[in-house]
């Protein structure tokens, strides 16, 4: 490191112990420059703005000299012995995901009583008493004034084992594209439903958005859901057993026909979440004696952790970025482990890039692995030239790029009079990418009976089929075959604010570019 370098790191170092923490958004603008001007000197010393104290880290000159010096350090995940799960939070609007998040980041102590007043004093300013525990969820105005969750939310709470990544999806049928996003990242599901009469009629029938929800947190890779009845503090509920078991038994064969193993893989339990009743600790017999399962808590820690495999070839889609003291990326990593100074390629523009720092929650860390949210801040990329879809992949083995693949579908419901044929248009979700698309050829129609290729030619295909075909798209995208990497190889075909299809990736062409 040059000495110029070294006395602003020093600087830097006094003005961390005489003023607290330095913040960027509180920077002034010319120590801004500053840094901006160390960083085009190519000094890639790391200043954390977090929780760490500023420190000046040494130059990586290589992938091997960071893989050693990675491997005398200690993983500060592993450190923390606690296993790591994201939760993503989907259910019709108004069913309670935010409050619910809310009282449980108030429960685990990650948001105190006098925040708590304050939130009861917001929204009861604006005639909305029952809100206020959603606000700490809903950070934005818009989401406050509408009681409308648009954005994922975002936030972390510790249990005595696991490790919490919440996502708060919404609700309405307008951001479903944002809550595939949330769901994409997460490992298991919570769906909450309310028992209010009349609430859950609307969400489970036809328009509302429970039954799109499950469809496409299953086709995403939830593979576990905990079923939260909540609001059964109701006056139209009063914890009644009766309301409780017809909401079962009406979301069960549900549930079945959209995949998922009810006996193995769900569990469903009765909550308030606007008051934290059965959320911590177990509700009080004087209150619902006819239950005797576990709360909230217990239901999530008893979850097991999905397999993941940290020595696999690095991917992590990207879902947002941003600058801050360089180019700041956003993602679950889905695959292999990442530590600073690694040297990484943005797909699909074969950008190299050289990682300066990682973020785990608000933590910085030197290495992390599959299973993480993380913010990589990287060097050698602009962030005009980044976009959500991207995916930051090994040098040694890149994530497949193309216009063009085979997949097989299932049509859930076309748009009323719609035929589905080569030529038919959609919009693609695949992991954080959003592409319009085409069919360009049936293939072949599968027999849902004997999952076998049916012989006769195939020209279109209704409600319920099971088909091959081709889909192009406009501009190159990373994608992986389903058989190799389920992660990166299921997505779902939407239309008209409406998910029609959903699908896996089952070959890529051969001259697919990596």
């Amino acid at each position: 490191m040059d000495i110029e370098a070294e006395i602003r790191a020093l600087q830097l170092d006094s003005a961390e112990d005489n003023n607290a923490t330095l913040i960027p958004e509180d920077a002034k603008p010319e120590e801004v420059e500053m840094t901006d001007k160390v960083e085009e000197e190519g000094m890639t010393d790391e200043v954390d703005t977090k929780s760490q104290p500023v420190q000046a880290e040494p130059k990586m000159k290589d992938k091997e000299v960071a893989d050693m010096d990675c491997a005398e350090v200690p993983d500060e995940m592993e450190s923390q012995k606690k296993r790591h799960l994201n939760v993503v939070f989907i259910g019709h609007v108004d069913a309670g995901k935010s409050t619910t998040g809310g009282q449980i980041l108030f429960l685990s102590g990650q948001v105190d009583d006098r925040t708590i007043q304050k939130y009861e004093k917001e929204a009861k300013d604006k005639s909305r008493e029952s809100w206020y525990m959603a606000y700490i969820m809903d950070t934005n105005e818009e989401e406050r004034v509408k009681g409308k969750t648009v954005e994922v939310g975002r936030a972390q709470f510790e249990t005595e084992t696991t490790r919490f990544t919440i996502l708060d999806a919404p609700g309405h049928k307008s951001y479903v594209p944002n809550m595939i996003s949330g769901a994409s990242q997460a490992d298991i599901g919570v769906l909450v439903i309310s028992a209010r009469k009349g609430e859950f009629e609307t969400g489970y029938e036809r328009g509302g958005q429970t039954r799109e929800h499950v469809q496409l947190a299953k086709t995403l890779g939830v593979s576990k859901l905990l079923v939260v009845v909540n609001k059964m503090d109701d006056h139209t509920v009063n914890w009644s057993k009766e309301r409780y078991d017809e909401i079962e038994s009406k979301i069960v064969p549900f549930l079945r026909s959209s995949g998922y193993n009810v006996k193995k893989d769900v569990q469903f339990l009765p909550i308030s979440g606007l008051v934290g009743t059965n959320m911590k600790t177990r509700v009080d017999k004087n209150i619902c004696p006819w239950w005797n399962g576990p709360c909230l808590f217990e239901a999530l820690d008893s979850v097991e952790v999905p397999v993941r495999d940290p020595k696999g070839s690095y991917r992590m889609p990207i879902i947002d970025k941003f600058k801050d003291m360089g180019t700041v990326v956003m993602g679950k990593v889905e695959s292999g482990s990442i530590c600073e100074g690694d040297s990484l390629l943005v797909m699909p523009n074969k950008a190299p890039v050289k990682v300066l720092a990682v973020y785990c929650d608000e933590d910085k860390v030197r290495r992390a692995g599959p299973g993480e949210n993380l913010r990589v801040r990287l060097s050698g990329i602009e962030e005009e030239d980044i976009s959500s879809g991207f995916v930051l992949s090994s040098v040694v083995k890149p994530i497949p790029t193309v216009t063009e693949f085979t997949a097989q579908l299932q049509i859930l419901e076309l748009l009323e009079n719609a035929i589905f044929t080569a030529g038919y248009k959609a919009v693609l979700h695949i992991h954080s990418v959003v592409e319009e698309c085409e069919i360009v050829e049936l293939l072949q129609q599968i027999d849902p009976k004997t999952k076998k290729p049916m012989k006769k030619k195939v020209l279109f295909v209704k409600n319920g089929a099971v088909v091959v075909c081709r889909i192009q798209v406009n501009s190159l995208i990373c994608v992986e075959k389903f058989s190799d990497f389920p992660q990166l190889g299921r997505f779902t075909l939407r239309t008209e604010g409406k998910t029609i299809a959903v699908g896996k990736v089952t070959d890529l062409p051969s001259r697919s570019s990596a």
